[in-house]
């Protein structure tokens, strides 16, 4: 509800705007760009893997005042005139839910002074990038020795995939994770190596931002979750479920899952793992399972 009273303030608020001045200044944004961090070369242990987003919305401030938060693409009037900084902070759905909007805390804002001129129209193309103190727990599948191992009960397998009718140059490196179900063999039950190939355990920090992303192209649900271990036991806690997409609409698609919560509340936990579960409902044929870039952020 406080959604929908604040966007008809908005609509409200910019309709008055317009009314009132009949010569305003537009900003006009289309669309985000992900880059590299210039800095990445020289920094220890930062790699972000392939640059894919989900970016959805600006937090757009002049001046260090907030204008409004808007999803791109748009077009909106501003008062302001004269020389001004101009901020704009990337947003994303939290937990692949639209109506949480939250700023991303690893991507940099797109910061620029523009001199606003009366019945003038300016078009930004906001950049961003990972912070140079992030860090990443990734798996690409471009090794046929994942960090991924299939459960004991599970009936069918994540393997590496380049099944060229499903990669996406954009997104995908040369491979990605498949799980394929069908009337046979229809239950998925995975997790992470708690060593991964590496031989590094996953240490996720307590009580700060933690997020898990992943790009995903299904016709089947499947269930993310993750595993608190510590020294004595681990306790499961499911995530989101990504449902599964229609065979004539299914599309790769990213997720930002927020871990912060879990993460800071498994106060014994020493190390985690991420599980997947996927079922096939009843009366269902078949349907397939693509992850591809699976990557832990924190700081």
């Amino acid at each position: 509800m406080k959604y929908i009273v604040l966007i008809t303030l908005i609509i409200f608020f910019f309709g008055s705007c317009i009314k009132n001045n009949s010569n305003p200044i537009w900003i006009e944004v289309k669309e985000w760009e992900l880059i590299d961090n210039p800095n990445q070369n020289v920094l220890e242990n930062y790699n972000p893997g392939v640059l894919t987003h989900g970016i959805k919305d600006v937090w757009l401030y002049i001046d260090n005042s907030l204008v409004g938060v808007f999803e791109v693409p748009f077009r909106v009037p501003v008062l302001e005139e004269g020389v001004k900084e101009i901020r704009m902070i990337p947003g994303i759905h939290n937990n692949g839910i639209s109506t949480t909007k939250t700023r991303y805390p690893f991507f940099e804002p797109y910061v620029t002074n523009i001199d606003l001129i009366e019945n003038q129209t300016y078009i930004i193309n906001p950049v961003t990038m990972y912070s140079t103190s992030t860090k990443f727990w990734i798996e690409n599948f471009e090794s046929s020795s994942n960090q991924f191992v299939d459960g004991n009960a599970t009936l069918s397998s994540l393997i590496p995939s380049n099944d060229p009718s499903i990669i996406d140059p954009s997104i995908n490196e040369s491979y990605f994770g498949r799980i394929s179900l069908n009337n046979i063999d229809n239950m998925y039950i995975g997790s992470s190596d708690v060593f991964g190939i590496s031989g590094t355990p996953i240490g996720l920090p307590k009580g700060t931002d933690c997020y898990l992303e992943i790009d995903y192209h299904n016709t089947a649900d499947i269930t993310t979750g993750i595993l608190a271990l510590s020294s004595t036991d681990g306790i499961n806690n499911p995530l989101v479920t990504l449902n599964r997409q229609f065979e004539s609409e299914v599309e790769w698609k990213k997720i930002y899952i927020e871990l912060r919560e879990v993460v800071s509340g498994s106060t014994s936990a020493q190390y985690f793992e991420f599980t997947l579960d996927a079922l096939l409902p009843n009366g269902v044929n078949s349907g397939q399972i693509n992850i591809d870039n699976f990557k832990a952020v924190y700081f």
